[in-house]
């Protein structure tokens, strides 16, 4: 590792970062720090088809997305891509045409992505490594406990990249607002808006207890809205079906930035640990997140004027007892084991709690700051695929 300074002559950047919703927002204040220190220089996102579906044309400060193909271990295949050997030979022609003179790897631990940037025959690659992964020419070592947005800051500062803010910021735009009030109408009275799922079930509050939410929000005269993916339209239907108020459940109605409109002009949104909480908080709309205690330190937001992350401690597995805690620590005594179950993790959270977080958000939240810092002076450029 050599150097941490500003790389001279930088025209054009590429940033890896082809991963899911959550992930994309916790890197956001890096790419605004990278666009504050090299303010001439395109910056250009190595992301997922999803990233070109949504950031083209939106802004930001990246200044195109080009889709990486299909690799282990560094993004899997989309259903009905070409194949991914043909995607890869296009992939390395486009970049021998694209010419980067910085690279930065913020993917991840970089045993598979680190020999992917090394391959794009950039100037500079600078980023993050893990034990098991080659360096780059300027690397950090990747340590799976820590905050992310804090993790890609530190990644950046090593091509002199300082922080101009600690908290993501998603605009939202006009036709995110208009997409929004055409799918789900204008509201009449306040909304607010339950999130029940997540990838990983052991991240999951129990959907009762998103119903008992439901429940008083609708008593309190709010308009009680249920979102999810098509994946998650069983947990969804589980939360109607238990509310006793009449609560709308969106599934897969809004796309991305639909959604953001949607959570824009609501009053809290309560999300386990998944990208539309993330997404949320980024559009300033106060947010109560329910946690496991590993989750919280990774990606919960940093600020508590208008988000409540609810922390859960539990650490041993509900079905056969192990503590869950060790995987990471093969020299603790039981350590470096894991299991397959996937009960909730967090279910010991109470429904006061979250009603307290909440009455607290709705009675306090927009009265504070929305975020610390503010994005790079050229952030708000619009995004042009690639």
């Amino acid at each position: 590792m050599t150097g941490t300074g500003l790389v001279e002559g930088v025209r054009r950047i590429g940033v890896l970062r082809a991963n899911a919703l959550g992930d994309f927002i916790f890197v956001l204040p890096a790419l605004d720090a990278l666009r504050a220190a090299y303010p001439g220089a395109e910056l250009v996102l190595l992301g997922a088809p999803w990233h070109a579906d949504w950031l083209t044309g939106r802004p930001g400060p990246v200044d195109r997305v080009v889709v990486v193909p299909p690799i282990g271990g560094v993004r899997g295949p989309v259903p009905g891509e070409p194949d991914p050997a043909g995607q890869e030979a296009r992939f390395a022609a486009l970049t021998r045409r694209e010419g980067f003179d910085l690279v930065l790897q913020l993917h991840g631990g970089g045993r598979n992505s680190n020999p992917f940037v090394r391959r794009l025959g950039a100037g500079l690659t600078a980023g993050l490594r893990a034990p098991d992964a080659p360096p780059l020419d300027r690397w950090l070592r990747y340590v799976y406990y820590q905050p992310e947005v804090v993790r890609y800051l530190e990644a950046v500062a090593l091509v002199g990249a300082e922080p101009v803010t600690l908290t993501p910021s998603i605009e939202v735009t006009t036709a995110d607002r208009e997409e929004a009030a055409a799918v789900v109408g204008a509201p009449t009275v306040p909304r607010a808006v339950l999130h029940p799922g997540a990838s990983d079930s052991r991240r999951r509050w129990p959907p009762d207890r998103f119903a008992q939410i439901g429940d008083r929000l609708a008593a309190d005269g709010f308009e009680v809205l249920v979102t999810g993916t098509p994946a998650e339209r069983d947990v969804v239907e589980a939360v109607r079906a238990a509310a006793r108020a009449p609560v709308r459940p969106l599934v897969g109605v809004l796309s991305l930035g639909g959604l953001a409109g949607l959570f824009a002009d609501c009053a809290v949104v309560v999300s386990n640990d998944t990208g539309p909480v993330h997404l949320a908080a980024a559009v300033g709309t106060p947010t109560v997140g329910i946690y496991w205690i590993g989750n919280l330190i990774n990606c919960a937001a940093g600020v508590r004027g208008r988000h409540r992350a609810l922390e859960s401690w539990t650490v041993h597995c509900p079905v056969c007892g192990l503590d869950c805690t060790r995987d990471l620590y093969p020299d603790r005594p039981g350590g470096g084991r894991t299991c397959d179950h996937r009960e909730s993790f967090v279910a010991e959270i109470t429904v006061r709690e979250v009603l307290d977080a909440v009455e607290d958000l709705l009675r306090h939240a927009r009265t504070q700051p929305a975020r610390l810092g503010t994005p790079g002076p050229v952030a708000g450029k619009p995004v042009v695929g690639g």
